[in-house]
């Protein structure tokens, strides 16, 4: 028998937590339920959210309808986990790229929101399960870390943040990354309290998930594995991620 893997320690000093994605639903299908887990312990959460998720769906929703629609069902889903603070960057559905513009646009809500914590898209491929590390996901991951380290605490990386907005320098300090491979995950936070929360922030994106009829399986299915590898007891659910402490 495995001996079960332990995770890494996180700071508890975190007051404010930035989470970054590429399209409405990638926090939710991840995280939800850590994110549920940090609301209720009062640290002050907010999302942005690089696309509108225009190229999504499963149903015959006209194609301009889509993005504000996404747009909505995000925003209910995260009043589900009790999150109200939701920002989209309005960049096309399938075709982002870690650009320097997208590294400026999250620089800006880095120092806007001013977190300690930033949870985004790992840069890499996991290839157990591709779909999670679809291209938008990893260019936001690779732009999300370029402006935790260096973009967003340099005055001088993008200086008309500054002199044009007045958006001062900001150090996140520690960067948690989802759908990392699986040798990169070294931290798992237990969602068996919060996860009808993360299963209603899920049914809030209807036209993503309505054709899911397994959707309560599938999200004890996956947080069982987790539970059961990092050593938690018979039962319990869990999340997933790789922790990068930042200097």
């Amino acid at each position: 028998m495995s001996t079960p893997l332990r995770s890494v320690s996180v700071r508890t000093d975190v007051t404010r937590v930035l989470v970054v994605t590429a399209h409405p639903d990638d926090v939710d299908f991840a995280a939800a339920g850590t994110v549920a887990t940090w609301t209720l312990d009062g640290i002050e959460t907010a999302y942005c959210i690089c696309t509108s998720g225009d190229a999504g769906g499963f149903d015959e929703t006209p194609r301009h309808e889509m993005g504000p629609l996404r747009e909505a069902e995000q925003r209910a889903a995260a009043k589900e986990v009790g999150v109200s603070d939701v920002r989209f960057l309005g960049y096309a559905d399938g075709r982002l790229t870690p650009s320097l513009e997208l590294r400026r646009d999250i620089s800006r809500e880095i120092r806007r929101f001013r977190p300690h914590r930033v949870l985004a898209p790992s840069p890499e491929i996991w290839w157990r399960r591709l779909p999670a590390s679809h291209p938008d996901h990893r260019a936001v991951g690779e732009a999300a870390l370029a402006a935790v380290y260096p973009d967003a605490r340099n005055p001088f990386a993008h200086p008309e943040l500054l002199a044009d907005e007045g958006l001062e320098p900001w150090s996140v300090c520690e960067l948690w990354l989802m759908a990392a491979p699986d040798e990169r995950i070294d931290h798992v936070v237990d969602i068996t309290d919060t996860v009808g929360r993360k299963a209603a922030a899920l049914r809030a994106h209807a036209s993503q998930t309505t054709h899911m009829t397994d959707l309560d399986q599938r999200i004890r299915s996956m947080g069982g594995v987790w539970a059961h590898r990092f050593g938690l007891t018979a039962g319990r659910l869990a999340e997933a991620f790789q922790i990068v402490p930042i200097g």
